[in-house]
């Protein structure tokens, strides 16, 4: 069998909280008091199980990034969000060095396009004793056309897509910061969500190793081409040395960007990114 087939328990799935599409529903992560499972903590970051393993056969974790609501990852200190990515990958190792495990998936969901249900930033950690890790991603999916590099880190628009359309790899080497790490991450984040395209409202990160390297792409999301999802064909969109190029002005040449000081704004888009 050439891919990963997993059990989902659909009984448990329905019993799942959901807020991002009926926003009047109660958020579970704000309701701290009566969160159960909780491992470890930092402040207002919370490390607990997840009280809906829909994933049979795997342990489910949940990293709550804080305790605001309403705010995402583009809106974070420089402090906060590094916080939350030494919390989350700290995990993710001890995970993978237990023993317990062949594979453990480390990803972030945000948004109604994202595959998520809870509005409240988050990220979910898997844990797999079977899976075959070979299928998971393709290091050519990884690579692209370099933005920045800096403390052993890579910031970088992919020249090979997983699925198509503007995705960011963040690539740390053996020794790379994860401080570093978690900057170019939020860079690539605010980028996609101000200044990528009109409208967008979800985006996934994913975490991936391989040989001692890290990675994580950052996806913007919206509706799957039927492409991809029919006959996984990939698309290779024409200006991505255009978006490798406007990142790499607003963030690295002009140092626009103040993270936590204000909302951002979509007001002055780069006109090449809004007709993709």
């Amino acid at each position: 069998m050439n891919f990963n087939l997993i059990k989902f328990n659909t009984d448990i799935g329905k019993t799942k909280p959901e807020n991002i599409v009926h926003t009047e529903n109660a958020c579970p992560f704000c309701d701290v008091a009566n969160l159960t499972g909780i491992i470890d903590t930092d402040g207002d970051i919370i490390f607990l199980r997840n009280k809906y393993p829909v994933i049979e056969g795997a342990d489910l974790f949940v990293l709550i990034e804080g305790s605001e609501c309403d705010i995402d990852m583009p809106n974070y200190s420089r402090e906060q969000m590094r916080r939350v990515i030494r919390m989350g990958v700290k995990h993710w190792r001890a995970l993978l060095s237990s023993g317990r495990y062949e594979e453990v998936l480390f990803f972030k969901n945000f948004g109604p396009m994202s595959g998520g249900t809870i509005k409240h930033p988050h990220m979910q950690l898997v844990g797999f004793p079977k899976l075959n890790s070979e299928l998971l991603f393709e290091p050519e999916e990884l690579r692209g056309i370099v933005i920045a590099q800096k403390n052993g880190v890579e910031l970088n628009v992919s020249n090979c897509p997983r699925v198509g359309f503007g995705e960011l790899n963040v690539v740390a080497e053996v020794g790379g910061d994860i401080d570093t790490l978690a900057d170019f991450l939020q860079i690539g984040v605010h980028y996609l969500m101000n200044f990528f395209r009109k409208n967008l409202n979800s985006y996934n990160i994913f975490f991936y190793h391989r040989a001692g390297i890290g990675y994580a792409k950052i996806m913007p999301r919206f509706a799957t081409s039927p492409y991809f999802v029919g006959y996984n064909i990939h698309f290779l969109p024409r200006n991505i040395t255009q978006i490798a190029e406007e990142v790499r002005r607003i963030y690295f040449e002009d140092n626009l960007l103040s993270f936590g000081a204000k909302e951002s704004s979509k007001e002055n888009m780069p006109a090449s990114l809004t007709s993709m």
